[in-house]
């Protein structure tokens, strides 16, 4: 560990771009905290406060930005809902297909459509957001008596710019900086609000609350949320590795296909909750005193019978589609087949195919299983009487390890290539 610490530390070209790195994340926290003008913030404060709202799940991914409603309030969700749009249709339009085995060319007409479609979606997403808001009273400062809806387009304007600057700063970070620009914009707005889940937790717990059976509660959390983050970092970088051998190649080959135990990531929890949250959102909107026994809140709440039900099922269905989406059986056994190579005792076509579907079947149950437990964790936690601010497990715990430790192997490789080039 010590030596590997040494290696990156004395390589100047990959302290530079950590350096870059952290101040380009600081100038998004900085731009963070500039807020949209005429805008009243605390007509949003109530929404983010009702329990299961998305603007909860995204004034988190913000860091808090939403329910400052600063120029960031969005930051950079759209485009991330922009990916998995145009993901999910290089599935089902051929054309979209096309661009994406056209090489570098179709990867920057994916990119760009990609763009397009974040612009148009944070534009979407931000005027109806404002619109929201507006249902529950006045949105404006004071000042302003007499709103007209270029004031709305206005603003819904300086949230899609908002948005835009947070995609420039993301490429910035990824083609000057360290990782990937994207998970660490969102990374750092996660992180950003842990200092404040911890003191939600003392103040309950410690100062005048304090008495020993208090005591004894705060310190079994801090060590349960301990345990959850060790057990996520070794289970997210656990995998099934495949042995491959070469026809060409005599004696022991090292060559394997790894399996992610959590191939899918984090999009079936983020998909799981969008989806359960979105509709509670919309009818608290719409309708504030929307009664805690409707078929709207039994369906769509986590907490009741049905609605936990309900997100455990969408878990499991998005873990399993996301996986095969993810790691595509038929295309490892054409590139094996390719390479002159073969898995031991399998035969090469479509008995690799069945063989790699059957792996990635029984390790993506073992994954879903993990994924539905880190889901479920804060609800828990909600139920038995902790504060819904302090998140044991979730979504966010899952996102910072995950890109934790996929940046830390790239500064590790990225100081060690830099120093084996220096010996020719």
């Amino acid at each position: 560990m010590w030596k590997r610490l040494a290696t990156v530390l004395s390589n100047k070209k990959v302290m530079v771009r950590l350096a870059i790195t952290l101040a380009l994340l600081l100038v998004f926290r900085f731009v963070s905290h500039i807020p949209i003008p005429l805008f009243n913030a605390d007509a949003i404060t109530q929404a983010i406060q009702t329990e299961g709202s998305f603007f909860a799940i995204l004034n988190n991914f913000t860091g808090g930005a939403l329910g400052r409603f600063s120029v960031l309030a969005l930051g950079i969700s759209p485009y991330i809902t922009a990916s998995i749009v145009i993901q999910l249709l290089q599935m089902v339009v051929p054309a979209v297909k096309e661009w994406s085995e056209q090489g570098e060319e179709g990867k920057q007409k994916v990119n760009r459509v990609t763009r397009y479609v974040a612009m148009a979606l944070a534009f979407i997403q931000g005027l109806a957001l404002i619109l929201g808001a507006s249902q529950r009273g006045s949105i404006f400062v004071p000042s302003i008596t007499k709103p007209n809806g270029f004031l709305y387009i206005y603003m819904a304007l300086v949230i899609t710019a908002g948005t835009a600057f947070s995609i420039w700063l993301a490429d910035l970070i990824t083609k000057k900086g360290i990782g990937n620009g994207t998970s660490l914009l969102i990374t750092i707005g996660i992180t950003s609000t842990m200092p404040a889940m911890f003191k939600t937790l003392g103040d309950t717990y410690l100062g005048t609350n304090a008495n020993a059976s208090n005591i004894i509660i705060f310190i079994a959390v801090i060590l349960v949320y301990f345990i959850i983050l060790f057990g996520v970092v070794y289970l997210q970088i656990a995998s099934r590795k495949i042995p491959v051998q070469y026809a060409n190649r005599q004696g022991k080959s090292d060559s394997n296909i790894p399996i992610k135990l959590n191939s899918a990531g984090v999009m079936p929890v983020i998909f799981a909750s969008t989806i359960m949250s979105i509709p509670l959102t919309f009818g608290q909107l719409f309708n504030p005193n929307i009664s805690d026994g409707s078929w709207l809140v039994q369906i769509f709440s986590s907490e009741k019978p049905i609605g936990f039900i309900f997100y455990v099922f969408l878990i499991v269905i998005f873990s399993f589609f996301y996986s095969f989406m993810t790691i595509d059986p038929e295309k490892i056994a054409d590139n094996l087949s390719k390479s002159n190579a073969y898995i031991k005792g399998i035969r090469p076509g479509d008995d690799t195919k069945n063989y790699v579907a059957r792996v990635l079947f029984k390790v993506t149950v073992i994954g879903t299983i993990y994924l539905v437990l880190l889901a479920i964790i804060p609800i828990v936690g909600v139920i038995l009487g902790l504060p819904s601010a302090v998140t044991l497990g979730g979504t966010g715990l899952l996102i910072v390890v995950g890109v934790a430790t996929e940046t830390t192997q790239q500064v590790e490789t990225d100081a060690e290539q830099t120093q084996y080039s220096g010996i020719f």
